[in-house]
C-alpha cells in the first residue's frame, strides 16, 4: 500500500519549502546534528538539498511548531476550502491551464490572464504533461510565470504513463518545463477502467515512481483524475491512499447504470480525499439553453467538491468568475432542481466526448512536446 506523507515532506510542510524554512528554522539548528550541512547546502541545487535533508526529518519532527502556521498562499479574500486530508487551504476556484487557456495563441496574453488570476487570489494552477498547442506546452508557458512565484503557487500537474520508467521521464520533463524542483500535487492522469486502476500499484508501475518522488519531497501530494468511468475512479480511491481526486462533473449523480453510493465523489469525500470538479462549463456544448454563470454557481453549490477547476481564455471570463465566487450565495433549492433537470442528458453522459474510447484529455489542439 502507498505510504502516507512523511519524512522530507513533513520537514518542508504542506505549504512549500522556503516559507517554512524561513519561519521555523535557523542554520544553526541544522549544525547541531550535521555540522557539514551548511557547507554542503551552498554547493547543492535546491532539488539536491531537498533530497540531502531527507535523513534529517526525524530530528526536525521534534521541533516546536507553535505559532508557525503562516501560509505562503494568499487567496486575497476569496472563499476557500481545505483540500481534504492534505490540509492545504485552496480557493474554491482553480485556474485550469488546459485546452481553453492554451487556445490563447499569444503567450503574453495568456500569461497576463494567469497573472491577473494569481494577483486576485487564484494560486491553484492545474496543468498536465500533455496539455499544449502547436507552439508550446502548457507546462512551459506556466513555467514562465511560476519561476518568480514558486512558493506562492500550489502547482498541480499530471502524468499519463503507467510504466514507472516512462512516468519518471515525464515527471522529470515536467519539472524542467515548469522551472521548479517540486510539484505540489501530481495526478495519475485519466483512470480509464477498473482494470487500469487495479494495475497502478503493481511493481514497475506509475505509483512506484510517484512514491519515490514523494519520499524525496519532490512531489508533495498524489492524486488521480478521471473522465470516463465512475467504477474505475472509485476503485482507485478504494485501493490506494490517494489524497485528491479530480473528476468530471457528469459523474456526480447516477446515469442509470450506477447507484449513488457507488459513485466516486461521495466515496472519496467520505474517505477524506480532496475532490476537484472539472468539465463544469462543458454541458453548454451538448445541452441548449444553459448559461455559463448558472453552471459555475451550480458547481460551487454542490456538496463534496472542495474546488472547481475552470479554464479561462479571456480576462472578461476570468473577472466574471471571480465576481461570482466573491459574491456567491448558495442557490435556492428550486434553482438547483431546475439545473439538475436541465443537466439530465449531461448526467446520462449523452454526447460527451470524454466518455468515448480513446479520448485524451487536453487534446483539443496539437500538443507541443519539446
Amino acid at each position: 500500500m502507498p505510504r502516507k506523507l512523511t519524512g522530507p515532506a513533513f520537514f518542508y510542510g504542506r505549504t512549500g519549502k522556503k516559507s517554512l524554512w524561513n519561519t521555523l528554522f535557523h542554520d544553526k539548528f541544522f549544525e547541531s546534528f550535521n555540522p557539514n550541512l551548511l557547507t554542503m547546502k551552498k554547493k547543492l541545487t535546491r532539488r539536491e538539498f531537498v533530497q540531502t535533508t531527507a535523513a534529517a526529518s526525524a530530528a526536525v519532527a521534534i521541533a516546536p511548531l507553535a505559532g508557525c502556521s503562516s501560509s505562503p498562499y494568499d487567496p486575497k479574500g476569496l472563499p476557500t476550502s481545505i483540500l481534504g486530508n492534505t490540509g492545504v487551504v485552496v480557493p474554491r476556484l482553480g485556474f485550469g491551464c488546459g485546452s481553453r487557456w492554451m487556445a490563447v495563441e499569444s503567450d503574453d496574453e495568456a500569461l497576463a490572464i494567469l497573472e491577473y488570476a494569481f494577483d486576485n487570489g487564484l494560486y491553484y494552477w492545474d496543468t498536465a504533461a500533455n496539455y499544449g498547442n502547436e507552439l508550446i506546452s502548457s507546462e512551459e508557458r506556466v513555467g514562465m510565470l511560476l519561476k518568480d512565484r514558486r512558493e506562492n503557487v500550489f502547482m498541480v500537474s499530471k502524468v499519463g504513463e503507467r510504466e514507472a520508467d516512462e512516468a519518471k521521464k515525464t515527471i522529470e520533463r515536467s519539472l524542467e518545463r515548469l522551472q521548479t524542483d517540486h510539484i505540489d500535487l501530481m495526478h495519475v492522469h485519466s483512470i480509464a477502467s477498473v482494470e487500469d486502476a487495479e494495475q497502478l500499484g503493481e511493481k514497475g508501475k506509475v505509483l512506484e515512481v510517484l512514491h519515490q518522488y514523494r519520499d524525496q519531497g519532490i512531489i508533495k501530494h498524489i492524486g488521480f483524475t478521471g473522465h470516463a468511468t465512475a467504477a474505475g475512479m472509485k476503485r482507485a480511491a478504494e485501493l490506494y491512499d490517494f489524497e485528491v481526486m479530480m473528476v468530471a462533473l457528469n459523474h456526480m449523480v447516477p446515469s442509470g447504470e450506477e447507484k449513488f453510493e457507488e459513485l466516486p465523489v461521495p466515496y472519496a469525500a467520505d474517505k477524506g480525499m480532496g475532490v476537484v470538479a472539472m468539465k463544469v462549463i462543458r454541458p453548454r456544448e451538448t445541452v441548449e439553453g444553459l448559461a455559463a454563470s448558472d453552471l459555475v454557481q451550480y458547481a460551487f453549490a454542490l456538496d463534496h467538491f472542495d474546488i472547481v477547476n475552470i479554464g479561462h481564455d479571456s480576462l472578461d471570463v476570468l473577472k466574471a468568475n471571480l465576481a461570482m465566487l466573491k459574491e456567491f450565495k448558495p442557490l435556492e433549492e428550486q434553482k438547483m432542481e431546475e439545473l439538475r433537470v436541465a443537466l439530465d442528458p449531461f448526467y446520462r453522459h449523452e454526447n460527451l466526448p470524454w466518455m468515448n474510447p480513446g479520448y485524451i484529455d487536453g487534446s483539443g489542439h496539437s500538443i507541443h512536446h519539446a
